[in-house]
């Protein structure tokens, strides 16, 4: 069969999606992927093959300008954790006014238009579509072909709505408003298509998150194992040899550098690593003038590719970026998230990681190069981390992988 994924154009959420698109290449089916032309490189460094559609999103542009309202990040981290239920029918709404326009519009708008003709001159039998890739579900049910929602995370999204629809159904009929239905339907009736529910959620939702750490909202779940790609990667040759004392990894992940404009933790926070027995290795990008601070027992590079490096870690601090935080688990590594309060669904996962006993989170205003180094200790020196980050290993291996997953599909797209 034929099956398209959709994506728009943001490394790490693309990254997410290449084990179950090559399963399927594998599994004989022709795969394409559409995406805006900005990521059309690493699709094809991949060794898939890439649709380039639509005009590049400014997302990011919005991020370093003025334009966009940090404390709206805030407010979104704090609906998505508390799942809306402390907010009333004007919060969500004014919530969902501003995510409609400076996420789904921004990220989808340039793209939809292109990926609808590709999409009617290619006739998919299946679409996958990236979490925040509502163009994807649009070409699909403009094309009537099978679709499903591809998650990178924990489907915190979809519970605020369920709050939000649940809200909405109580007011007056002059006061009910959804801006998110209100922009699709317009795409969708622009090509001649119509709304249902189904273009927020997918047909089918493919939902990587082992069992312990996935909502349960009511969709169709297809589970799959999270498998780590981190892109082209080439092992160092320190990292062939296993370390003399325990391994801590230090990293902001690239995507949280990328929409900071650097990393959070500074090189001077090192130094407080000097005295104790263990290695560091800091992923972290600094100048030749920096490196002068560094302890012996601390390495510093600008990358290693998690999937290498964590099989051989003690204890991990990062940022809450989700392939960090997936491959964390699948390892059993013990975390320490450092949760941004502006960065969405991070504290959701960071909370579910330290409730379920396999790691710790701090917010990252508070940070302290003391507090840093005693919470990697605990996760270091106490048992009882490793010993709930191997019970979530073993979690995420008893997921079917995206081999196994294939048939399920196929057997979906089918019954279209």
């Amino acid at each position: 069969m034929r099956v398209l994924f959709a994506t728009y154009a943001e490394n790490t959420h693309y990254q997410s999606l290449v084990p179950l698109a090559w399963a399927l290449r594998t599994a004989g089916h022709e795969v394409r992927v559409a995406t805006q032309p900005a990521l059309v490189d690493t699709v094809t460094r991949s060794g898939l093959t890439a649709v380039p559609v639509g005009e590049d999103h400014r997302f990011m542009e919005l991020l370093a300008t003025k334009e966009f309202d940090w404390e709206w990040g805030a407010r979104v981290a704090h609906a998505l954790k508390t799942g809306g239920q402390d907010m009333d029918y004007d919060g969500l709404l004014r919530l969902f006014d501003e995510a409609t326009n400076d996420v789904g519009k921004v990220l989808n708008d340039p793209m939809v238009d292109d990926l609808v003709d590709f999409a009617r001159a290619w006739q998919p039998d299946l679409v996958l579509w990236e979490n925040f890739t509502l163009a994807g579900a649009v070409a699909a049910r403009v094309t009537g072909a099978a679709h499903a929602r591809v998650l990178w995370g924990v489907d915190a999204q979809t519970r605020l709505y369920q709050r939000f629809r649940e809200l909405l159904e109580q007011q007056p009929e002059q006061r009910r408003r959804d801006p998110m239905r209100d922009w699709l339907t317009e795409v969708l009736e622009r090509h001649g298509a119509t709304f249902d529910e189904q273009v927020l959620t997918g047909q089918w939702t493919v939902d990587q998150a082992p069992r312990g750490m996935r909502l349960s909202l009511g969709l169709p779940t297809i589970p799959v194992r999270y498998v780590p790609y981190n892109g082209p990667a080439v092992v160092p040759d320190w990292l062939r040899r296993q370390p003399e004392r325990p391994r801590v990894c230090i990293t902001p992940s690239m995507s949280m550098r990328q929409m900071l404009g650097h990393d959070p933790v500074p090189v001077s926070a090192l130094e407080v690593f000097a005295d104790l027995d263990v290695e560091v290795v800091a992923a972290l990008a600094v100048g030749d003038d920096e490196r002068v601070s560094v302890p012996d027992n601390v390495r510093v590079v600008d990358f290693v590719p998690m999937h290498a490096i964590l099989p051989t870690c003690s204890a991990i601090a990062h940022l809450g970026g989700v392939g960090v935080a997936s491959t964390a688990a699948l390892n059993g590594v013990p975390q320490l998230t450092l949760v941004s309060p502006d960065l969405w669904e991070v504290e959701v996962r960071a909370d579910m990681v330290r409730d379920l006993g396999a790691g710790l989170s701090l917010p990252l205003p508070e940070l302290t190069p003391e507090l840093l180094r005693d919470n990697v200790l605990r996760l270091v020196e106490e048992p009882g981390f490793r010993t709930a980050a191997e019970k979530l290993r073993q979690e995420v291996l008893a997921e079917p992988s995206p081999n196994d997953v294939v048939a399920e599909l196929e057997r979906l797209a089918t019954r279209r």
